[in-house]
């Protein structure tokens, strides 16, 4: 499929926040499908920046839902002690901490205090970034200050795109105010340190890919403008809604629980994103969608 290309390694980077879904079931099928085929290793990162949100239960489901589906993966942890232990991200804390140091000290970020009200609209309305707040101020966010510069983005499919980043993205957050990074700034540190050179998400997460790429080179690092990025459609649910974490009809769980098969599964992805092919296990998605 890809005998052409050449990478060292992916990721399948879960948030456990709720029960996995066939949205999560595609796109982990789909990574392992293309590492296979091109002979890249698979790290198992899981997203746990969020505490508040992170349950155990949501953790075990990652193993659960990864061992069901038979996928696998060649680094990270094999079961909740090893994450705890030694692939949380909590571990990785004074990585994103000395970026954050060094956005500080070139003077690239900029308190922010607005409330969720106050953020009402999709794109950051600009309130704080000329009131010089203090960056060791309690209780408030860190932006970053953003500009119309080029961005080049490595694509699997389409070679190299030149755009810039989208309005939502304009002074997005890089530390939130619980004092922890951002999920842009963990996710570019995290790439980084384990040497990832293809990452494949949904293309609902195309904007984050932009926000990190213009990251990245404020950080200063080119080694993540060598990344090639595959955004993939997604399943939706009702016709236009995005699928959510939860434990209902369209998690794994529940459709473990209600006796489905790993094949039950791929063949209800297939039949939902109308794939000419037959999808009956993770090698076939990507020869389905590609």
């Amino acid at each position: 499929m890809f005998n052409d290309k050449k990478f060292t390694r992916t990721r399948i980077a879960p948030t456990p926040s709720g029960y996995l879904h066939l949205g999560n079931a595609l796109s982990f099928a789909l990574t392992a499908a293309i590492a296979r085929s091109i002979g890249a290793k698979i790290l198992l990162r899981i997203d746990d920046l969020d505490q508040q949100r992170v349950n155990l239960a949501y953790v075990q489901d990652v193993f659960d839902t990864l061992n069901f589906l038979e996928i696998p993966w060649n680094e990270g942890p094999r079961n909740v002690i090893e994450y705890h232990d030694e692939w949380s991200q909590m571990r990785r804390m004074d990585m994103y901490n000395d970026a954050l140091q060094q956005l500080a000290e070139q003077r690239d970020v900029f308190a922010c205090k607005c409330s969720r009200s106050q953020l009402q609209g999709s794109s950051y309305p600009g309130n704080c970034i000329n009131k010089s707040i203090p960056l060791d101020t309690s209780e408030t966010a860190w932006r970053l200050f953003t500009d119309d510069r080029s961005i080049s983005l490595k694509t699997l499919t389409k070679g190299i795109i030149t755009t810039r980043l989208p309005e939502t993205m304009k002074n997005f957050v890089v530390k939130k105010k619980d004092d922890h990074p951002a999920y842009q700034l963990a996710s570019v540190i995290d790439d980084l340190h384990f040497e990832v050179d293809l990452v494949i998400r949904g293309e609902d997460l195309y904007p984050s890919t932009l926000a990190q790429l213009f990251l990245a080179d404020v950080l200063g690092d080119s080694r993540f403008q060598d990344i090639t990025f595959y955004h993939h459609p997604l399943i939706m649910e009702d016709g236009d809604k995005k699928l959510s974490k939860s434990a209902g009809s369209t998690s794994i769980k529940y459709l473990r629980k209600k006796g489905k098969t790993a094949t039950d599964v791929y063949r209800m992805i297939g039949s939902i994103l109308g794939t000419a092919k037959p999808v009956q296990r993770f090698e076939d998605v990507a020869d389905a969608l590609l």
